[in-house]
C-alpha cells in the first residue's frame, strides 16, 4: 500500500537513486558501526545504509512507516518521537559512539540538532539532509547575514560542512526550499563542559541584532557584574564564536 506524506510529521520522500547514492557514499557506512538514522520513511536511504552496515538503527515516529520496516534483519526500530529519544543511551547500549544520519523534518530540524548537541560527546559524526537555507546559518562565519544563534551554537561544538546540494525534485512531494546535506564532526576537545552560559549570552547578543552589544548584551554582563574586557561597541554578528566561547568561560570563573 502506498504511503501518503503526512503534512503534520513534515514528510517529504527522497526518491531520486542518484541523489541516495551519492548522500551514501558521502556518509561512507562501514561494518561494525553503530548507525543511527532519524526518520526513514519509506527507507530511500535505509535500505542501502543496512547494505553497508548490516546492522542499523531507525528512529521513526510515524507508526505505519515504523511497522513497514520492522523485521527486517539487521534493523531496529524505535518508533518515537525523535526529541525524546536518549541518543546518550543508544551509544552505550551500542558500546561505541554513534554515526548519525536522516533526511530531517524540516519543521523540527533546529530543535533536534539542539537535542543531539546534548550526546555530542558519544557520536563520531551526524550527516542530515536539512533545508540548505539552514545549513548556510550553521556553517555561515561572522560578518555575514546568515551569522547568528544556531552558527555560535553548533559550531562551539562541531566542524560543520556543507557536502552536497539536492533539489526539489528529488523528493516527493517536493518541498517549496532547496536542499542540502551538512556534515557535522564533533570536536574532540570541546572548550565548554556545558553550553547553558554561552546559550544565556548568545540568545541575548543575539535578541536584536541590529543594536551594538552594549544594548543588549551589555546589560546581562552588567547584571552579572562582569569586570572582564569584552568590546561590546559591535554588533552580535560581529563576534566570532571563539570570543563568545572565551567570554561564557571568564563568566564560569
Amino acid at each position: 500500500m502506498k504511503h501518503a506524506p503526512r503534512k503534520r510529521f513534515g514528510q517529504h520522500f527522497l526518491t531520486d537513486q542518484a541523489v541516495i547514492g551519492a548522500i551514501v557514499d558521502t556518509i561512507d557506512p562501514r561494518a561494525g558501526q553503530a548507525l543511527v538514522e532519524i526518520g526513514p520513511g519509506l527507507g530511500a536511504m535505509t535500505f542501502p545504509l543496512l547494505a553497508r552496515c548490516r546492522l542499523l538503527t531507525v528512529v521513526e515516529l510515524d507508526r505505519d512507516l515504523a511497522a513497514r520496516l520492522r523485521n527486517r534483519a539487521g534493523l531496529t526500530v524505535v518508533e518515537a518521537d525523535v526529541l525524546k529519544v536518549d541518543f546518550s543511551a543508544l551509544a552505550t547500549q551500542a558500546g561505541q559512539p554513534l554515526r548519525v544520519v536522516g533526511n530531517l523534518p524540516y519543521n523540527i530540524s533546529t530543535p533536534i540538532l539542539f537535542h543531539l548537541l546534548e550526546a555530542a560527546a558519544g557520536v563520531v559524526d551526524q550527516h542530515f539532509m536539512l533545508q540548505a537555507e539552514v545549513v548556510d546559518r550553521m556553517a555561515a562565519g561572522p560578518g555575514s547575514k546568515t551569522y547568528g544563534r544556531l552558527s555560535v551554537m553548533l559550531q562551539w561544538r562541531y566542524d560543520i560542512e556543507r557536502v552536497l546540494d539536492v533539489p526539489p525534485e528529488a523528493f516527493e512531494p517536493p518541498p517549496a526550499v532547496e536542499s542540502a546535506v551538512v556534515r557535522m564532526v564533533p570536536l574532540a576537545s570541546p572548550p565548554l563542559r556545558d553550553d547553558t552560559l554561552l546559550s544565556e549570552i548568545v540568545t541575548s547578543a543575539f535578541s536584536q541584532r541590529r543594536k551594538l552589544l552594549r544594548h543588549t548584551l551589555g546589560r546581562l554582563l552588567d547584571q552579572k557584574n562582569f569586570t572582564g574586557s569584552f568590546d561590546t561597541q559591535r554588533r552580535a554578528e560581529e563576534v566570532p564564536v571563539s570570543e563568545f566561547v572565551a567570554l561564557a568561560r571568564d563568566l564560569e570563573r
